[in-house]
């Protein structure tokens, strides 16, 4: 979702594939780290029953039956105006039914942004079979709930907001509550928004501003999310949100994050067929998937 002028969306992943290698953690990294300590040797035999990359959202369902979604990062496709340019984005395709969970894996750390989608919905899918062979304590789940709705929008303080998240911006704006919101596009807000606009490249700045800062989890694929988590202050209350940080929380926890609002899905084959018919949030909430708002019930 941020982009900074002259860097595109296929920089920013690989500057997220620089601190794997590097030797640095990412949110990724880490959930990968931890499924397989949790999973085991289970992990090397679950392939994938099937895939849909959507329009607005990709999706999974696992041999296990678990299903697992992240967004379609379509926009960020440059190259995607011909057969032969767009037939690099996902190469795979035609093939990716029992493809081994490790060749999802490899590209969830990637720096391919449709690969690296599909890599996130299988690392999704997996979180939804770790949480039922292996639960663990230190939070609690809220199904049927907006994260938002934890919070007490009259008392947030300064809010950032990442993101042109339509709905919490109505509701900070009907709140009077003092907000900023950080957007590579700034046609996506409304005429009404443009006065609370920051440019990403005040970035660096804004965030530090927040009291409360909410993060959209399109960051956890373009690769910004690790540094808007760097840059939050000590103190601050930050929500990460979005179908696309349906995974284990533990890594996001680890890293400040009080809630984590994603998606659990409930009948990955009927999920799989709105995604497949250009189906979104609005389609699928409350027949495929429904919404979970995860927060932390300990100290990390």
């Amino acid at each position: 979702m941020l982009r900074r002028r002259g860097l595109d969306f296929r920089v920013q992943l690989r500057a997220g594939r620089v601190r794997e290698l590097m030797g640095e953690s990412t949110v990724l990294g880490d959930t990968v780290r931890i499924l397989e300590e949790r999973l085991g040797e289970r992990m090397d035999e679950v392939t994938v029953e099937r895939a849909v990359v959507g329009i607005f959202f990709t999706g999974v369902k696992l041999s296990t039956g678990h299903g697992g979604i992240c967004a379609t990062p379509i926009k960020s496709i440059p190259e995607a105006v011909c057969c032969p340019s767009s037939a690099k984005a996902m190469p795979h395709s035609g093939r990716l039914r029992e493809r081994t969970i490790r060749a999802s894996i490899a590209d969830a750390l990637g720096d391919r942004p449709m690969r690296k989608a599909l890599g996130i919905a299988v690392v999704s899918a997996l979180s939804a079979l770790c949480d039922d062979v292996c639960p663990q304590p230190g939070y609690s789940v809220t199904r049927g709930i907006d994260a938002v709705d934890l919070l007490t929008i009259q008392e947030s303080g300064n809010v950032v907001v990442v993101g042109a998240l339509t709905p919490y911006l109505r509701a900070l704006k009907q709140a009077g509550q003092p907000f900023r919101v950080l957007e590579m596009d700034p046609r996506t807000l409304k005429p009404d928004e443009l006065p609370f606009y920051a440019p990403v490249e005040e970035t660096d700045r804004v965030v530090p501003w927040a009291d409360t800062l909410i993060i959209t989890g399109t960051t956890l694929i373009n690769g910004t999310l690790e540094h808007l988590l760097d840059l939050a202050r000590s103190g601050a209350t930050v929500v990460v949100l979005g179908p696309s940080v349906s995974i284990l929380p533990d890594a996001l926890f680890a890293r400040g994050v009080e809630i984590v609002g994603g998606n659990v899905v409930t009948d990955p084959n009927r999920l799989l067929d709105i995604l497949a018919e250009g189906g979104s949030g609005y389609h699928f909430f409350g027949k495929g998937a429904d919404r979970i708002a995860v927060q932390r019930s300990s100290a990390p």
